[in-house]
């Protein structure tokens, strides 16, 4: 069993794209994320690159996707610390982070900025290892 932690672009991307992770893998991300992920579907239909069919469409998709959400003390408290730590304005990038070092082998993003951010905190895996056996 690998577990992976997901940020939101690539909640958004598995469910838009209809990729399968496979079985023997295991899904973590911070209990933040349906809020995010339903307010990105939101933006999506006010600019018109969704509809709004299209959009709830996703939105079930991702509610039906198996992970693990995590926000206990532990991870805020290890969010903060890295947030502090980096210089960081706010903790939304450190949440991810800090799930993925308390409760994960890797990140998987799909968002270029954010690997970058990360880089050299956490182990990182392609959006492929998803897939792999």
């Amino acid at each position: 069993m690998t577990r992976f932690v997901i940020d939101v672009p690539t909640l958004l991307h598995i469910v838009a794209t209809g990729l399968r992770v496979d079985a023997s893998h295991h899904l973590v991300a911070p209990s933040v994320i349906r809020a995010q992920a339903l307010a990105l579907l939101f933006a999506a239909v006010r600019a018109g690159d969704l509809t709004e069919e299209q959009a709830l469409e996703q939105h079930l998709r991702l509610t039906e996707l198996k992970r693990r959400l995590l926000g206990d003390r532990v991870s805020r408290r290890a969010e903060w610390r890295i947030s502090r730590d980096h210089g960081w304005e706010n903790m939304h990038d450190a949440e991810y982070i800090a799930v993925a070092r308390l409760q994960a082998d890797a990140l998987v993003t799909v968002d270029p900025a954010f690997a970058a951010k990360a880089e050299g905190l956490v182990p990182f895996a392609g959006l492929d290892a998803l897939t792999a056996v």
